[in-house]
């Protein structure tokens, strides 16, 4: 039987799993599943967050009824991933030295409900976690009827620890592994919406890969605002390279938790 194990590295609170590399770590195994693309390297990918991922800890992995792939631990399933045709449109950029001078004003630098967060964690080393560190910026402006949309953004390096190390790339350039990448996407979207100001969880996640970040080259990550109502909240995210490509664009779903269950 397969199985699917989050290490400690790649926390979000100090007991489970980020959120973001988890769902990353098993759409490699909805992949599987996938109509084949030859257009695209990666399919899109949807995740679902049902319980916390434990840490160390092997998970059972299986393929569901409709085509999917479920990790399950002591009877309970925690991940349910599955591949998906919905469109995932891009953040509207922003220049790098915007997004540089945002992160001074990142609110998890005042109060952050986890630390010791891999992806944007403040109580991570460099070369540990990813300190990605989003701040306002200015928002998307209202076009038709399309709102108003709040923005956060960062500058992000990924560094040689997060080197993908089992596939070969036609351009040699070392890159970061589809589970950071994943990673990197997550947190930005929470801070783009009420994050600061209530503690919430990522529900679901669906992430298009047009490449894998390069290890040692600046990128930059924009989280955008998307609504919600009672206790969810939407948002978006998506990597640029220093060319200002696109490299993944996500979707989230987060849901407001009680604080005392993190305690």
């Amino acid at each position: 039987m397969t199985h699917l194990i989050i290490p400690s590295r790649f926390c979000g609170p100090p007991s489970s799993g980020n959120g973001g590399y988890s769902a990353g770590a098993i759409s490699a195994y909805a992949g599987d599943e996938c109509p084949e693309d030859h257009a695209r390297a990666w399919p899109t990918v949807s995740v679902s967050l049902l319980a916390p991922p434990p840490l160390d800890t092997p998970m059972s992995l299986a393929p569901d009824a409709e085509g999917g792939v479920l990790a399950t631990y002591d009877g309970t399933t925690v991940l349910a991933a599955r591949c998906t045709h919905d469109e995932i449109p891009d953040v509207p950029p922003v220049d790098p030295d915007e997004a540089r001078a945002a992160m001074a004003s990142y609110a998890g630098l005042t109060s952050h409900p986890f630390p010791t967060c891999f992806s944007c964690g403040t109580g991570r080393r460099p070369g540990d976690g990813l300190r990605i560190f989003p701040g306002r910026v200015a928002d998307t402006p209202a076009l038709d009827d399309t709102p108003v949309r709040p923005r956060v953004a960062a500058a992000w390096t990924p560094d040689s620890s997060v080197t993908e190390d089992y596939h070969t790339y036609v351009d040699v350039q070392p890159r970061a592994s589809v589970p950071v990448t994943w990673a990197a996407l997550d947190c930005i979207g929470g801070w783009a919406g009420d994050l600061g100001a209530r503690l919430m969880v990522l529900a679901r996640i669906a992430v298009r890969l047009d490449a894998l970040p390069a290890i040692g080259e600046e990128h930059v990550l924009v989280g955008m605002g998307r609504g919600g109502e009672g206790r969810k909240t939407r948002t978006s995210s998506t990597m640029y390279d220093a060319d200002g490509r696109v490299v993944a664009s996500a979707e989230h779903l987060w849901i407001a938790v009680d604080p005392a269950a993190f305690a």
